[in-house]
């Protein structure tokens, strides 16, 4: 089943097979994902062709620099029929949210996922309601440098299992996406988004979330990714390491990794496999480490080598 949705969404979404499946597995992890990239390079296919092959209800918010908390949320309405105020659910209430360019709103509307994404739940005037089983928030953001930005808060960050470079495809995926295209637009090809459906439904997915939570890892496992953590914390390039929720999520991921590739318990490289993509929004470059040009991305795989491998 993986294999075939695997396939179906590459299908789609040409030539970024390693994204697809660390978005996979932020799916079967049960987290959230943040696809940060210049515009144009099909971050929001992904997401409809996703949402298509699981069969989920989908919803998509075009963050803009007016949207409202309650445009996400949902809002209470007078029914003037029955003297009574009705819930009116927002996009939030779909299992695959898409919440498009959430950096050109203001950290009001931003923080507004941050309950749902957190506890599976919304509050609206005091009345809390709980969200979808299966519920998947897949965020995309323009790079901090575009115009009309809100740059996502440390707290906000924290909140996504892995956030995600598509970056531009190879010259062979990009011949292949044209073609696509072009058979698309004379009814040859069904490559398209609403096509990828059928693989699977979201009771399935959730099976497949606790399958993956069962993925046994080790005591010695365990103590290579607190390490990890940990040499975070004092490593001098950074003012600020990787929080506890970081761990959880390491672990998480590395489960839901390890189960990807069809395996029943979780080895070191799973970890090293999935460790800078879980952590590099997790951490900050103190002032002289910016200033000389440093990566997080290099500064975490650096620390990943430091870790001491567990024995068994």
């Amino acid at each position: 089943m993986i294999q075939d949705l695997r396939n179906r969404i590459n299908r789609v979404f040409v030539g970024k097979e390693d994204v697809v499946d660390n978005v996979l597995t932020c799916l079967l992890a049960g987290g959230h994902v943040l696809l940060e990239d210049v515009p144009g390079i099909g971050k929001t296919t992904l997401a409809k062709t996703l949402a298509q092959a699981v069969q989920c209800r989908f919803g998509r918010i075009q963050f803009t620099p007016d949207t409202l908390p309650s445009d996400v949320t949902g809002l209470y309405v007078y029914n003037q029929k029955t003297s009574e105020f009705d819930y009116r659910e927002g996009p939030v209430m779909n299992q695959v949210l898409l919440a498009d360019e959430i950096n050109r709103t203001s950290p009001k509307t931003q923080a507004s996922l941050l309950e749902a994404m957190a506890e599976s739940q919304v509050t609206v005037d005091g009345i809390r309601h709980p969200l979808p089983e299966l519920f998947f928030v897949i965020a995309t953001q323009n790079p901090i440098e575009y115009l009309g930005t809100y740059p996502l808060p440390e707290a906000q960050l924290d909140r996504f299992m892995m956030r995600l470079s598509v970056g531009y495809p190879s010259a062979e995926a990009e011949l292949t996406m044209a073609r696509n295209f072009l058979d698309r637009n004379s009814g040859r090809d069904q490559a398209a988004p609403e096509d990828a459906t059928g693989v699977c439904d979201a009771a399935e997915v959730i099976r497949m979330r606790k399958e993956a939570a069962a993925v046994h890892v080790s005591d010695g496992v365990l103590g290579y990714i607190r390490e990890i953590i940990e040499l975070t914390r004092q490593d001098k390039q950074l003012s600020l390491g990787a929080s506890p929720r970081a761990l959880l999520a390491l672990v998480s991921a590395s489960q839901a990794r390890a189960y990807l590739k069809g395996k029943d318990f979780v080895r070191p490289d799973d970890v090293r496999a999935v460790a800078v993509n879980v952590l590099h929004h997790r951490v900050t470059l103190n002032e002289e480490a910016r200033l000389s040009g440093a990566d997080p991305d290099t500064v975490i795989t650096t620390i990943v080598r430091k870790a001491r491998l567990p024995k068994e």
